[in-house]
């Protein structure tokens, strides 16, 4: 069996905070009369294999540092987001992976041999995930329907536009990665702002410029004939973080204020586990529940 390499405590982390919202998730829907006749989806749009084995190779292969992801003894053969969701007990009643490589689709259409029961639940999406994602999100039925969906990108991967895509289905609760220290503080140059290129990726996640404004001041700098101003990084991991939390809160009715830091083997934040309900009338109840999930 094929595994997504990558990870390590810090991914079993994420995922044992995501199982644990998805028990508690059906258990509701099941239990609730007036709830049960909604349909429940868990969408992966960013699934990999299902699985995942975490190493140094695959580390260097995805652009990180080993030193900085890598921990031996979190290298055997582990679930993924995929897997977890279909062993969940009460189930879903629907299924929906998206992801862009051909290798990939090939393990994910594994899962419905392995679970025969739940195969005609289960569908499987080759392509962006942004472009899917949104495309799903937009033909969504609220009065009939209600989602979890889950946001771990390959870096940068995730566009603004998604996550309000997300937040206007009005029905569906969001886990999503933040590449807090992974990425986003990379590109934030000392002196900035940053590249063009890196500048508008930012942008896109973010969903506004006014993260220039947030992260950098300006500064006097002396030189042998004058002084001139430039823009300076004032931004830390805490305030980035606090930030992106403020965002989700622009388009979302209630989000978790608690969001995990996931550390790698130096303590370093490297990601930022968030949560954000879109349900105006279950995002208490939601959000009530993910962070006391989210409690370090």
């Amino acid at each position: 069996m094929s595994s997504h390499q990558f990870g390590g405590r810090w991914t079993e982390e994420k995922l044992g905070r995501l199982k644990k919202y998805l028990a508690a998730y059906t258990k509701i829907f099941k239990a609730n009369e007036r709830a049960s006749y909604l349909r429940t989806t868990f969408v992966d749009a960013f699934a990999g294999t299902g699985t995942y084995t975490a190493t140094k190779e695959s580390s260097q292969a995805s652009g990180v540092e080993p030193s900085d992801v890598y921990d031996e003894d979190a290298a055997a053969f582990q679930k993924g987001s995929a897997r977890i969701a279909i062993e969940v007990e009460p189930s879903f009643d629907h299924y929906l992976f998206i992801d862009k490589k051909t290798s990939h689709i090939q393990e994910l259409e594994k899962l419905r041999v392995q679970f025969p029961d739940k195969a005609n639940r289960i569908k499987i999406v080759q392509g962006d995930a942004n472009k899917v994602l949104k495309d799903w999100c937009h033909q969504l039925n609220r009065q009939k329907n209600r989602a979890v969906v889950f946001l771990d990108p390959y870096g940068m991967a995730v566009e603004w536009s998604t996550i309000e895509a997300i937040s206007q289905t009005q029905a569906a609760d969001l886990w999503l990665l933040f590449p807090l220290g992974q990425a986003v503080n990379r590109l934030l140059t000392k002196s900035g702002p940053p590249p063009q290129a890196w500048s508008n990726r930012l942008t896109t996640l973010f969903g506004t410029e006014e993260w220039k404004e947030a992260f950098y001041r300006p500064s006097l700098q002396m030189s042998l004939f004058d002084s001139e101003q430039i823009l300076e990084k004032r931004a830390t991991l805490d305030g980035i973080g606090k930030y992106f939390v403020e965002r989700l809160s622009t388009v979302f009715p209630k989000v978790a204020d608690n969001p995990l830091p996931l550390r790698n083997s130096k303590n370093v934040p490297i990601y930022l586990l968030c949560f954000a309900a879109s349900n105006l009338k279950g995002a208490p109840t939601a959000v009530r529940i993910a962070q006391d999930i989210l409690k370090q």
